[in-house]
């Protein structure tokens, strides 16, 4: 097997008094597509916000390429290579459709995506590149917050809750997307309450269950039954 991209090692988590994540383990290899699925509540969020560096953690619990990131702050671990897509987009309101994408390159890390890639991908942004980016749509917005993370040419790219509150045909044209933003050896971690999305995109999947992973398996092969005893917690 080779050396994992991502290594999370007894991974905990609190908001204060509370504690979200209790002692999780997760691996990532470069190339792979990992999915990450469970109830409201789960801890998927608090787990993305841990890996890049929204949440300061101890460092040894998380390491990218071999070093310890877990008590870096957000832009030391960008400047690494990781990128989130977050969840609710979180879009500069006052800045233009291409104003965002540009804030995403100011990581400044060299790689094939720019903004006439971007403009490949998604050739709707193009068309609205001087809009306000708020004034877009719900997926088109969407659009703008993966070309964005794109922008910094992250190695490792991290989405919370892709499809979240869009249209089943803009969750479908999102999804025709990704073998395009992955098909170049990015790894990527993908949060996701439509499991059938994904298990479809992923190798693996990784089910969390309050805090902890209640389910691994090879997205393939994983049973229904299995994902619905470990998603809702029954023995």
């Amino acid at each position: 097997m080779p050396e994992p991209i991502l290594d999370i090692r007894g991974l905990d988590a609190h908001y204060g008094d509370f504690q979200a994540l209790y002692g999780l383990n997760l691996t990532l290899a470069p190339g792979e597509v990992l999915a990450i699925i469970g109830s409201n509540g789960a801890g998927k969020t608090t787990l993305l916000r841990s890996i890049s560096g929204l949440m300061s953690n101890g460092a040894a619990q998380i390491r990218y390429r071999g070093t310890p990131i877990g008590a870096l702050r957000a832009d030391q671990v960008a400047s690494l290579g990781i990128a989130l897509v977050p969840e609710g987009r979180q879009l500069f309101p006052s800045l233009s459709v291409e104003e965002n994408l540009l804030i995403g390159g100011r990581v400044k890390r060299a790689g094939p995506w720019s903004l006439s890639k971007v403009y490949e991908l998604f050739p709707i942004l193009q068309d609205r590149r001087h809009q306000a980016s708020t004034s877009l749509s719900g997926g088109q917005q969407q659009m703008v917050a993966i070309g964005r993370a794109l922008m910094a040419n992250p190695d490792l790219i991290l989405f919370d809750e892709i499809s979240l509150g869009l249209a089943p045909i803009i969750i479908r044209d999102i999804y025709a997307a990704l073998p395009g933003i992955v098909g170049g050896g990015m790894s990527a971690v993908i949060v996701e309450q439509d499991i059938s999305k994904a298990l479809s995109v992923s190798s693996r999947v990784y089910c969390l269950q309050e805090g902890r992973v209640s389910l691994e398996g090879d997205s393939a092969t994983v049973s229904r039954d299995d994902i619905s005893r470990a998603y809702f917690g029954i023995a």
